[in-house]
């Protein structure tokens, strides 16, 4: 039953709400920091109730662009906004399709390790490509050939380690680091994957005697899964004294220098792409790492052979999605979001802040491939371009025959 109190609060606010609103509708007009949602002879005020801090960070869904048309889904999810998963060692989060629904083919995780910490020997169903963005790690490996994978990764390097291949990760001096984990499932769960630990305590101690040669009794302190996923451990010694005497090593490395590829340049910024002419290993997943300054933009273009996932590493962009029969959304990204553009789309990215923008594009494919909207229109006969868009001809000898991902070029 509600209190005196709560019925005297209540029955106060009912009766001053219309002078509120309308204050509040004054007050909108008059301070021109807080945004509405109208453009000249379109919309109008909203009074409230209203979230100013996210709807300031994304202008283009409180006012779309006039060319905005249609209901494309929603293409964007915040890291920001998963659920923060807190362990001994560090911590992680991830969007999967539960939270970002169109991505089916593509989920991510970010993970923090401190210095020393480890993410469990385990496997998992899925290909794991990762992305380091701080610090530095030990990985480790071993494919069904038994052949050995040991390396150490910094800023900007990557890895690729198969579907059903064991591995570890682990943080070193000074600072551990983070990373972004990307799975060739959108399905992906961080909860679902193989626990060295967790199939030790399911396994009955006299199997475990039997498959190792020693007795049973050696595995009685094994830790509860609980305990381990990502723990603290102390930070390993050289990356010599971690190989593995008389092991072979791995035919194709499951790590790839990113940053150590010569980009394609244009005055406005630079785009690196990995994918398994660079890097053999990484078979389901492919990736560009694109760079653009103030005011550039990542061209008008589709992709031909499958859909995108990104991830926003800084800066600020917005990103316009053309999605054929008319349809079209613009929407806004900060480092930590999560985009998409579903199969042939067209589409641009903008950087709409003062510093530069860095984002990767993520394939589930083993080749990366782009059409560019102007190479497309300069390679096609001019009469027919100007007979489709009633345009002139200097027009149509502005177009570029040679590709520039970033433009103004």
């Amino acid at each position: 039953m509600m209190d005196e109190v709560t019925r005297r609060t209540l029955l106060a606010a009912t009766a001053t709400g219309g002078v509120l609103a309308a204050a509040g509708v004054a007050g909108a007009q008059t301070n021109q920091s807080v945004p509405q949602p109208q453009r000249p002879g379109f919309g109008g005020t909203n009074p409230g109730p209203r979230n100013l801090e996210q709807e300031r960070q994304n202008p283009n869904l409180l006012v779309p662009p006039s060319t905005d048309h249609g209901t494309l889904p929603n293409l964007r999810f915040s890291f920001s906004d998963a659920h923060m998963r807190l362990t001994s060692g560090g911590w992680t989060r991830q969007v999967t399709a539960r939270e970002l629904g169109i991505s089916k083919d593509i989920a991510g995780v970010e993970m923090r390790l401190n210095a020393g910490s480890v993410r469990e020997l385990h496997w998992h169903k899925q290909g794991e490509w990762a992305f380091m963005l701080y610090g530095s790690a030990r990985i480790t490996a071993v494919d069904p050939q038994g052949n050995n994978f040991v390396d150490d990764v910094g800023v900007g390097d990557l890895w690729f380690f198969p579907g059903g291949v064991p591995h570890s990760i682990q943080g070193l001096n000074p600072d551990g680091c983070e990373f972004l984990l990307v799975f060739d499932d959108g399905d992906f769960d961080e909860d679902d994957t193989f626990l060295l630990s967790d199939w030790f305590k399911h396994t009955p101690n006299d199997v475990l005697s039997k498959n190792f040669g020693v007795p049973g009794s050696s595995f009685a302190h094994v830790p509860d899964p609980s305990e381990l996923y990502i723990f603290a451990s102390t930070v390993p010694g050289s990356l010599d004294s971690d190989k593995i005497a008389g092991a072979k090593p791995v035919p194709q490395t499951f790590s790839h220098r990113m940053m150590a590829q010569q980009p394609i340049k244009t005055k406005s910024g630079t785009v690196r792409i990995t994918d398994t002419s660079v890097f053999p290993a990484a078979k389901t997943i492919s990736a560009a790492l694109v760079e653009v300054q103030p005011g550039g933009m990542r061209e008008l273009h589709w992709h031909p052979n499958t859909n995108e996932w990104q991830y926003y590493i800084e800066g600020q962009a917005r990103m316009g999605v053309f999605g054929a029969s008319g349809q079209a959304r613009t929407f806004d990204y900060r480092a930590g979001d999560v985009g998409y553009v579903p199969f042939a789309m067209g589409h641009y990215v903008e950087n709409t802040g003062t510093t530069p923008l860095r984002f990767l594009e993520m394939f589930k494919s083993s080749y990366y491939a782009d059409v560019s909207l102007n190479q497309w229109l300069s390679l096609t006969p001019p009469e027919l371009v100007q007979a489709h868009l009633k345009v002139d001809t200097q027009t149509v000898e502005a177009f570029h025959k040679q590709k520039f991902p970033v433009v103004p070029a």
